[in-house]
């Protein structure tokens, strides 16, 4: 037996022997690296004769490759043992209470949806909810919106066909439609959701999140909206009296339309809501117009409604002091640890929304 085939003897002896991924991986360097044993046996070729290079070349490549197969299938075997016993040792036991445990917070938004609707379900509101995808029906024809109309525009409307009839709702009033078409009147709902525009700035992203409100019965006027809404805004803001005033306006879906403002003044230069000599606009609101309600399939003769709609954003950084609309998306978890909200603390009206 020649020296070459002890060698090649002694290399699948420690290969198959070993069970280490250290040791392997110095015994793939003995026999295969720039310097290793078959580079050296290559480099002898030059010294023999052509019959002799032939068959001592031939027996190199048949123990390079026998090798390669040894070492492929005992690499991944002692890969496979090692990986095995890592798993073993750092398995855990999910039933085990945890060792460091860490309260999060709840996001201003998510807070501000669980105050309005705590406000609402206590006149009688119930929460109807939506698809963010919607139809060109349902988000503007439903809701008596002309084909001229500027919120059709593609500069501030996502579509996402070529044929403008499916876009990401610019508003929840869609939910107002679904829920009339689906059922029979009285109505009387809030619908959050978020809501898409091309808009970008301190006060505007194109995502955001709005609510609307609706209520639908026979002998309803503008005063059963103005008494609803002076209810809210009391509440939500925690104040005892509201200044508020409604302007004229105009939404193709309401008729008549109008803004709602609030009186607020400025202490210590921080806005203090409820009275004061300034105003600030908080709301849209209206009587739902006849034509929505025959599109929505009900009878505009027996039934009246009143409608409005809230930014629920803006009026997160109104009551919590919070100046830049974009830091709601931003995921700083510095800035939730400051304006987030115990996840145990449920708003309720009997003990205080924000307490």
């Amino acid at each position: 037996m020649s020296d070459f085939e002890k060698k090649i003897i002694e290399f699948k002896s420690r290969l198959n022997s070993t069970q280490d991924s250290n040791e392997i991986e110095l015994i793939r360097t003995d026999i295969f690296s720039k310097n290793g044993f078959l580079n050296s046996q290559f480099k002898k070729l030059g010294s023999l004769s052509e019959d002799e290079k032939k068959t001592f070349a031939s027996n190199i490549n048949k123990a390079k490759q026998e090798l390669l197969e040894i070492f492929r299938v005992k690499a991944s075997e002692v890969s496979d043992r090692d990986l095995y016993e890592k798993i073993k040792k750092e398995k855990v036991d999910v039933t085990l209470p945890e060792k460091e445990f860490k309260i999060g917070k709840i996001h201003p938004v998510s807070q501000v949806i669980d105050e309005i609707s705590c406000i609402f379900s206590e006149i009688g509101f119930s929460v109807e909810e939506g698809p963010d995808v919607e139809n060109d029906y349902n988000n503007f024809t439903a809701l008596n919106t002309p084909e001229d109309h500027p919120a059709k525009d593609m500069h501030d409307t996502f579509y996402l066909d070529e044929n403008m009839k499916t876009l990401l709702r610019t508003h929840t009033s869609p939910v107002q439609v679904r829920t009339m078409l689906k059922g029979k009147p009285p109505f009387k709902i809030i619908a959050p959701g978020r809501t898409y525009r091309s808009d970008s700035d301190q006060t505007h992203t194109p995502m955001f999140h709005q609510l609307e409100g609706l209520h639908i019965d026979k002998n309803i006027n503008m005063g059963h909206l103005k008494g609803c809404l002076n209810y809210f805004i009391k509440e939500f803001f925690e104040v005892d009296k509201i200044k508020m005033r409604f302007r004229p306006s105009h939404f193709p879906f309401t008729e008549p339309s109008a803004e709602v403002d609030i009186g607020y003044r400025i202490e210590k230069n921080k806005i203090i809501i409820g009275e004061g000599d300034k105003w600030l606009e908080v709301l849209g609101c209206g009587m739902v117009h006849p034509n929505v309600l025959k599109n929505c399939k009900v009878d505009p003769k027996n039934y009246q409604g009143f409608a409005f709609g809230i930014g629920i954003d803006r009026l997160a950084m109104l009551k919590y002091g919070i100046n830049d609309l974009r830091s709601f998306f931003e995921c700083d978890y510095r800035w939730l640890n400051y304006y987030g909200f115990d996840p145990l603390d449920v708003p309720t009206n009997y003990r205080g929304l924000s307490k």
